[in-house]
């Protein structure tokens, strides 16, 4: 492995990868990541999948497959992403194998327009898992204010989750909560709690793509606000992980649900392009970063052991330096949590009229 990336991995980062598709897995070149490359996870999302399709001519057999057998629109996109995520479980099934269920994980996404449905966000996790029937899925699961008794109905149901779009302190916590009360529930069910694991997904990177907007050229706080707050988040991750509560639940095999630092591509060209991995390094975490990312790591980034211990101060005078400057976390996490779901919804749409215009090719 490069040594770059062996330095992150012996930090405690799991690298993950976030992209996902049939010309990876049928090359060799998820294999050939995992192998060489320090790769030891994959996460996808629509706008992954809608790309993949638009680009790739290996989906174009299930296609034709798919066509005649009359599928629909929603069902090929059911099938089409549910086979890749499979391979890619198969892939990386070696890795979950050697550590513990942790890693060696891929993870799918539930349908974007189900984000404020609690029971259609359920029923299509339970779908999704039954589909894919491989132990080292993790179901993807907006941390909307709805999806939260859905991530404890899942849990509780002994389903692996990556919860996704966590942009405020606040929502995270509510975030532990709902995985801890899942954890209670399948404890009283009798299932055994090893068996179920959890990441919760921090976005980073938009966090200073807004605020610096608002802060201008040149101001001396630009890409300050993302890397409080997620320093900010590991903190409270290790009180929640910390607390009686789940000291209980860990006696009786319960694992810890790690945070995944995601969004870490530097949109900013003023910012270093490996910033949002290097200077958040921190024991028990996941970072899953696009190919870019990983190779600007593996070529340039400085693994410095541990950026996040002893800056929590720090980080929360940077946020209180931003309220001074007029800039509202409350307002800006809260916006960032919509317009991610816009996203992730338009992103579903186009993944949707891609399929339609390979289903009307084939």
């Amino acid at each position: 492995m490069n040594e770059r990336l062996k330095a992150l991995a012996d930090a405690g980062v799991s690298i993950w990868l976030d992209d996902l598709s049939r010309e990876r897995i049928e090359t060799g070149n998820l294999a050939e990541l995992v192998s060489d490359g320090g790769v030891v996870g994959v996460t996808t999302n629509p706008s992954i999948f809608a790309s993949a399709l638009a680009k790739g001519e290996k989906y174009e057999p299930q296609v034709k497959e798919l066509k005649a057998s009359g599928a629909d629109v929603a069902t090929t996109v059911f099938e089409l992403t549910t086979t890749d995520v499979q391979n890619g479980c198969d892939i990386l099934k070696p890795v979950y194998d050697a550590s513990g269920g942790a890693d060696g994980r891929v993870s799918i996404e539930v349908d974007p327009d189900l984000a404020r449905d609690t029971e259609g966000t359920i029923k299509l996790a339970h779908r999704l898992w039954e589909r894919v029937s491989r132990p080292n899925l993790l179901i993807k699961i907006p941390a909307t204010l709805e999806g939260l008794p859905a991530i404890t109905s899942v849990i509780a149901e002994g389903i692996s989750v990556n919860v996704t779009l966590i942009f405020s302190l606040e929502r995270y916590r509510g975030v532990m909560d709902a995985y801890l009360e899942g954890l209670e529930q399948a404890d009283a069910a009798g299932r055994d709690l090893s068996t179920i694991h959890s990441v919760a997904s921090f976005f980073v990177s938009r966090v200073d793509t807004e605020v610096d907007k608002r802060l201008g050229e040149g101001h001396p706080l630009r890409g300050t606000a993302a890397l409080a707050n997620a320093r900010l988040a590991y903190e409270a991750y290790e009180d929640v992980f910390g607390s009686d509560r789940f000291t209980a639940l860990k006696a009786k095999g319960a694992n810890a649900q790690r945070p995944l630092w995601a969004s870490t591509g530097v949109k900013d060209p003023n910012l270093p392009d490996t910033l949002y991995v290097t200077e958040l390094v921190v024991d028990n975490t996941v970072n899953t970063m696009p190919e870019k990312t990983l190779q600007a790591v593996a070529d340039h980034g400085e693994i410095l052991g541990d950026r996040v211990h002893g800056t929590y101060e720090e980080s929360r005078d940077a946020i209180a330096a931003l309220e001074r400057e007029g800039i509202s976390y409350d307002e800006v996490v809260k916006l960032l949590e919509d317009e991610g779901l816009e996203k992730f919804e338009a992103s579903w749409n186009e993944l949707l009229e891609t399929v339609a215009a390979e289903l009307d090719k084939a």
